[in-house]
């Protein structure tokens, strides 16, 4: 589990064939695509008071990441909190 205010991301991997069944070729699925999936969050990061800020996301939402920063650990990447761009669905 991800300490104080950072988020465990899997990112999504690139599609190799179109919906149409077209190949893509490497050039195209070697680029990361910045969307991943939470796998685990951290409690949240303590205030001037002590008190723990909530996090802003949980386990399975879909989120935005940068296009750099992150921690990488094999396939997956650890994030602070404030560095996810947006969450959607």
């Amino acid at each position: 589990m991800p300490t104080l205010d950072r988020i465990l991301v899997q990112r999504v991997k690139a599609e190799t064939k179109t919906a149409s069944g077209i190949f893509l070729p490497s050039s195209v699925t070697e680029k990361q695509v910045p969307e991943a999936t939470v796998l685990a969050v951290g409690p949240g990061a303590r205030d001037r008071d002590g008190k723990i800020m909530p996090m802003e996301f949980k386990a399975g939402d879909k989120v935005l990441l940068p296009s750099y920063g992150g921690q990488s650990i094999k396939e997956y990447h650890l994030f602070r909190d404030s560095e996810i761009l947006a969450k959607f669905s």
